[in-house]
């Protein structure tokens, strides 16, 4: 079965998405989230969003993004700077960022932005609709602080409030500029007409940045983490999701699901939305377990590949957090003797090892293997 959604023009032939945003039919809660996210842009409040990589930190800010009240009052401009290396990177993702999202607006706005960020050498043209289309590539950007300074400039000077959302925010930690934080934070700070959403999954780098008082962004933004959606809202979601397209999923077998994958949003979507096209009519354990299986097979040479690309020290490590699921009290003598490891210096070495290659996260004082599938795989399979 096909169907439409809402005002939705794509056909929809799997409810449970993984990739981007769709509509707020397919989006699943996050009602307080958002209506805080909104609080904080109709505030002019900086935000600071922290979870887990994949637990839903881009759907939610595009569904912030769709809000009538901020759809219909603001310029919204979303980046993902994970591929980032250093500055020149940065400016160059914002500046095509901003070029893309003005082509399908208004012709004014884009002349005015090529007008403004006068420092790189544009390419103009119009597509087959008539609309104006501005580009530039690495090359054209000759000074990348004069030409982030007129982007800045023309957020400013723009006719409606603008949001910059920067998603793995903490990744400007590791350009080989010095000054970034300290150049983006003066920058900000003097930019009254623009909002900014700084998303990140690294907690330990983004909190460092946030609430340090040695860092340029010390106490600049409201702190908000994202946690896993409520188990009775995800069941009731999935349940809906299968029957609006004829077939049925008894809550029980999500439940299960949620529990596996402790709540993970990507990863729930991800079995269900192979379950969803191996189910005929009626869905069941065997399908769903099937389904992570083959999730989980489909990644095994990219698995085996990290796994045997570490050391035998990280490799040991890792192993054990797997086992443990969530490991607590790494450095004690009783996780060093079941794990058979050879000392707790040895230990914290390979966990920061692994964290900055971000393999292993932490949360509350536990460590964990970030990928939920490549931690089943370590589990079950080695």
């Amino acid at each position: 079965m096909i169907i439409f959604a809402e005002n939705l023009n794509a056909m929809i032939y799997n409810p449970f998405i993984t990739s981007g945003y769709v509509s707020p039919e397919y989006f699943c809660d996050r009602e307080n989230e958002t209506q805080q996210l909104v609080q904080n842009i109709q505030g002019h409040s900086h935000t600071v969003l922290i979870s887990p990589r994949r637990m839903g930190k881009t759907g939610l800010i595009e569904h912030c993004f769709n809000q009538e009240v901020i759809k219909n009052d603001y310029h919204t401009f979303f980046l993902d700077i994970y591929s980032t290396m250093n500055l020149n990177d940065f400016v160059f993702l914002l500046g095509n960022r901003i070029c893309r999202s003005l082509k399908t607006k208004d012709k004014q706005l884009m002349e005015m932005f090529v007008k403004v960020v006068k420092s790189i050498q544009f390419t103009i043209g119009f597509d087959e609709a008539g609309m104006m289309n501005g580009s530039f590539g690495l090359g054209d950007i000759k000074d990348s602080q004069k030409s982030l300074e007129e982007i800045f400039q023309y957020l400013e000077e723009a006719k409606r409030p603008c949001v910059v959302a920067i998603d793995e925010f903490q990744q400007i930690e590791k350009y080989p500029e010095k000054n970034v934080e300290a150049l983006l934070r003066t920058y900000i700070q003097h930019c009254n007409n623009a909002t900014f959403i700084f998303a990140g999954s690294q907690r330990h780098i983004i909190q460092n940045m946030f609430a340090s008082a040695s860092k340029p962004f010390y106490n600049s933004s409201n702190m908000m983490s994202l946690a896993p959606i409520a188990k009775e809202k995800y069941v009731e979601f999935a349940v809906r999701m299968f029957a609006i397209f004829g077939k049925v999923c008894a809550p029980e077998y999500i439940d299960n699901l949620y529990d596996t994958l402790e709540g993970h949003t990507w990863y729930m979507q991800a079995v269900l939305y192979l379950a969803f096209y191996m189910t005929d009519k009626k869905c069941s354990p065997t399908i769903i377990n099937e389904a992570l299986i083959k999730r989980v097979t489909d990644n095994e040479d990219v698995f085996e590949s990290m796994y045997y690309g570490l050391s035998e020290r990280q490799r040991s490590v890792l192993k054990a957090i797997a086992a443990e699921g969530k490991a607590k009290q790494t450095q004690s003598v009783a996780f060093i003797k079941k794990y058979g490891l050879t000392s707790a210096s040895s230990v914290q070495s390979a966990i920061r090892q692994l964290m900055d290659k971000d393999l292993v996260t932490t949360e509350k004082g536990s460590y964990r293997v970030d990928d939920r599938f490549f931690g089943f795989w370590l589990k079950n399979q080695l």
